[in-house]
């Protein structure tokens, strides 16, 4: 039978990433920003438009450190939302903060920025919002919450690398934003992650933090840790950026025949394409709500034909374990949240995905 994964990661030529990783045999520098690192931060910079870009080995690194660079006071609470992968809260709370649960609208399943100044006490420090599924926040009406009440905004943008709003691309909304380079993402370094932002100060703060603090042989500054982003890594988004908008483009074709098949049939939702949004295509959410079957006997039936959809995000971060102590915790709390969770599967989707492999995945759905 054939296997089709929820994803599969876009990957260069092997003959061009053997080329590109050919200079690390030469030199033997393996780490520690060298060239390969620092030509794909000067490409993301160009590529996003964006003042400063600092690399990291994954996103969730980049996150937690980019939160703690704002130094807010122990304690402080940090408005959020629950329709994210864990690693969004875990990165808040790891800083010693307490997120509070935002709900989400049914619209875009982003941040309810309706709700956001119902949460705000005199201990809120800042705003984390989530780009879910390449769909962008309300980042107009988040920036005015902030300026009101003197909030950071910091975007994780893990999903929404390439995406632009009104022509502005995702890295530059906010204090900061955060993407994630997977190797499940639509650009991917293997693993990886970076924080984009426009203050110039937050550079040598970012980069103490994921060096140890190190800035010369006898030199340490800062009790800093270790995220830095490898060469064979940055060698891997050097090429895959050279082919993301031809990706992005086959990634447009598969959306648009699930479209064609799905849209409009009684009991299925999908999610529309948002004003002035240049998207990206990186997710296919489909909710289903009086379908005749349920989210996840349509999980079930996939998996019997060798295809794997992932029930995304399930369950929500505030109903987890290791939250059940916050105030804010519960999925009764965001209703929202948790009606699209219980009924949301995201289905396969990647640039080389067979158009003849979309039409079989919806006809079982259909069926």
């Amino acid at each position: 039978m054939k296997q089709i994964l929820v994803t599969r990661s876009s990957m260069p030529d092997y003959e061009e990433y053997c080329e590109e990783i050919k200079k690390l045999w030469d030199s033997h520098w393996l780490t520690n920003m060298g060239v390969e690192h620092e030509m794909l931060q000067q490409e993301l910079e160009r590529f996003l438009g964006c003042p400063h870009v600092v690399l990291y080995t994954n996103g969730h690194l980049a996150l937690e450190n980019v939160i703690a660079a704002m130094q807010f006071p122990e304690g402080a609470e940090v408005i959020t939302t629950p329709f994210t992968f864990v690693s969004t809260t875990h990165a808040i709370v790891r800083n010693g903060l307490t997120p509070v649960f935002c709900d989400v609208n049914p619209e875009d399943y982003t941040i309810d920025a309706d709700k956001i100044e119902s949460l705000i006490t005199d201990k809120t420090a800042a705003i984390v919002p989530v780009h879910v599924y390449g769909n962008m926040c309300d980042v107009e009406k988040i920036a005015a919450i902030a300026k009101k009440y003197n909030l950071k905004v910091i975007y994780d943008a893990a999903h929404a690398f390439a995406v632009k709003y009104k022509g502005i691309s995702s890295a530059n909304f906010g204090d900061a934003s955060m993407f994630s380079f997977h190797a499940t993402k639509v650009f991917n370094t293997i693993e990886g992650g970076a924080v984009c932002f426009p203050n110039d100060a937050l550079v040598g703060t970012l980069n103490d933090m994921k060096n140890f603090g190190i800035r010369g042989p006898e030199s340490c500054v800062f009790v800093g840790g270790n995220a830095k982003m490898n060469e064979f890594q940055a060698a891997m988004g050097v090429c895959n950026l050279r082919h993301l908008d031809r990706e992005i483009g086959k990634r447009k074709l598969v959306m648009e025949q699930y479209w064609s098949h799905l849209d409009g049939v009684p009991g299925i939702r999908l999610c529309k394409p948002q004003r002035d949004v240049t998207p990206n295509y990186a997710y296919f959410p489909v909710v289903f709500d009086g379908f005749g079957a349920t989210r996840d006997e349509i999980f079930e039936r996939l998996e019997k034909h060798g295809i794997t959809a992932r029930k995304y995000f399930y369950p929500l971060t505030n109903s987890f374990e290791c939250y059940a102590d916050l105030p804010t915790a519960g999925k009764e709390k965001t209703p929202v949240a948790a009606f699209l969770a219980d009924r949301v599967l995201t289905l396969p989707i990647y640039a080389d995905l067979a158009l003849e492999d979309v039409d079989r995945i919806c006809e079982i759905v259909l069926s």
